[in-house]
């Protein structure tokens, strides 16, 4: 069963990073600036963190093996539209419905993973299902360079479709079918409040990057937005069964890796957006060689799953994601410093580091999540979580975009010294974010964890 929930990473991780290679190339198709792509990839990140809070209803509602299939359905169909899009509205559209197939996908499939292994398995397991998706950040980069360069990047979305089918033919097979026979009602209020305010805000720092509104009306906007988040914190306070239950965030581990969680991905969040633009814009590498600069994240990011745990089990929870979000906001520091007499070796072995470092903060965040969780609790652990995580890479794209174009006169007409200066100033802002976070992952203790990254089989090898 891992390797079917696998397949799902695959398809989403895949998805992402080829878009990222193509970014230039679709920009002058459909005539828009570079930077306001930003909101092709935003829109996806921000459609899973609004949709991700009701999978959690919707698989202990209708089971996890139809909410999967129907996820992989509609991430296909989504992924079809977006390849017959004529314009950026219309692929922003797209995008969207693609984003509420993976706002089911993911989460759900994770769900099943720790409904199914104890937690001592756990690392093992989301290891496990970690490397087949790693490869989609693998063949991304070269493969969306590739289909740039020698086909159409609109051959990019139609990659999806024929692992679509095959991933809803494995499903009716293999997927267990996990249930509540008892399902709260659906809190649609929480979802209307919730899903509008973290709308409006991405709006806000999208819009706000670009200059089309005055400062007055993006105070006004941000004022609305976090009026309809308060809106739901009352909201859930006083129901009985809210769309994401904020009283788990009392559970000490499942705060701290939620909270620092948010912060590191705010940071990392828009790497992925700006290193394409760095490298094909600014540095004036072809899509193709673009890829390959970032292939070795993944490279490092895949090897790493195999030693994880034991590095989990020997340094604690609490030693690594501190050390790990110091490393991390260091490697964007230097990232930093890439200007164009930089060596392509340093850039490859820059880029490999930063791939493991990060694959190793990611899988100790979303495991210590479910260290002190009961099993009742999973299903809307997994949404808060998920929706978290997705609300701060919608944010960090979105605030990276928002950074760039302070420091760039004007994105159309911009050299590629004044492009290289603006995403400079970003990562190093992207850095400050990730350095944050280590303070929140200061309050964890010793032995946190240790239920989740001791396991038999390690200590017996």
């Amino acid at each position: 069963m891992p390797w079917l929930v696998a397949v799902a990473f695959f398809m989403e991780s895949l998805d992402t990073t080829i878009l990222n290679t193509a970014v230039p190339a679709i920009s002058a198709t459909l005539r828009v600036a570079p930077l306001s792509m930003k909101s092709v990839l935003a829109s996806y990140t921000l459609s899973l963190a609004v949709f991700i809070p009701v999978s959690g209803w919707m698989a202990d509602r209708f089971g996890t093996r139809r909410v999967f299939a129907s996820a992989i359905g509609l991430f296909s169909l989504g992924s079809f539209l977006c390849g017959i899009s004529s314009s950026i509205h219309l692929l922003v559209a797209c995008r969207i419905l693609q984003g509420c197939g993976g706002a089911m996908m993911v989460p759900v499939g994770r769900l099943t993973l720790v409904r199914t292994f104890a937690k001592s398995e756990l690392i093992r397991a989301m290891s496990f299902v970690a490397i087949p998706a790693l490869i989609g950040p693998m063949l991304g980069p070269i493969a969306g360079g590739l289909i740039v360069g020698y086909l159409h990047w609109r051959v990019i979305f139609f990659v999806n479709i024929p692992i679509g089918l095959v991933g809803l033919a494995m499903v009716y097979f293999h997927m267990p079918d996990y249930r509540e026979e008892r399902v709260p009602p659906l809190d649609l209020v929480g979802l209307i409040l919730f899903g509008s305010g973290v709308g409006l805000l991405s709006y806000v720092l999208e819009v706000f990057g670009e200059h089309t509104l005055s400062l007055g009306e993006i105070l006004g906007l941000t004022a609305v937005s976090l009026s309809l988040l308060s809106g739901y914190w009352v909201h859930a306070q006083t129901v009985r069964f809210p769309l994401l239950r904020l009283s788990l965030f009392r559970t000490r581990t499942f705060g701290i890796a939620v909270g620092g969680g948010f912060f590191t991905r705010l940071g990392i969040g828009g790497v992925p957006f700006l290193l394409p633009l760095l490298y094909q814009v600014g540095l004036g590498f072809t899509p193709v060689q673009s890829g390959l600069l970032i292939m070795p994240q993944a490279v490092a990011a895949m090897s790493i799953k195999f030693v994880l745990p034991r590095v989990l089990t020997r340094l604690g929870y609490r030693n690594v994601l501190i050390s790990n979000t110091l490393v991390i906001g260091l490697l964007l520091v230097l990232f930093a410093a890439i200007g164009l007499h930089t060596p392509v070796w340093e850039i490859a072995w820059l880029a490999f580091f930063y791939g493991g470092f990060t694959s190793l903060q990611y899988t100790s965040m979303n495991t210590l999540v479910y260290a002190d969780i009961a099993e009742e609790q999973t299903s809307n652990a997994s949404s808060i979580a998920s929706t978290m995580q997705q609300m701060s890479i919608s944010f960090g794209v979105a605030s990276a975009g928002m950074a760039t174009a302070f420091f760039i006169p004007a994105g159309t007409r911009s050299t590629p010294q004044e492009m290289i200066h603006g995403i400079h100033e970003s990562l190093w802002a992207l850095g400050a974010f990730t350095v944050i976070s280590s303070i929140i992952f200061r309050r964890l203790q010793k032995g946190d964890g240790s239920n989740v990254s001791h396991q038999r089989d390690i200590h017996a090898g």
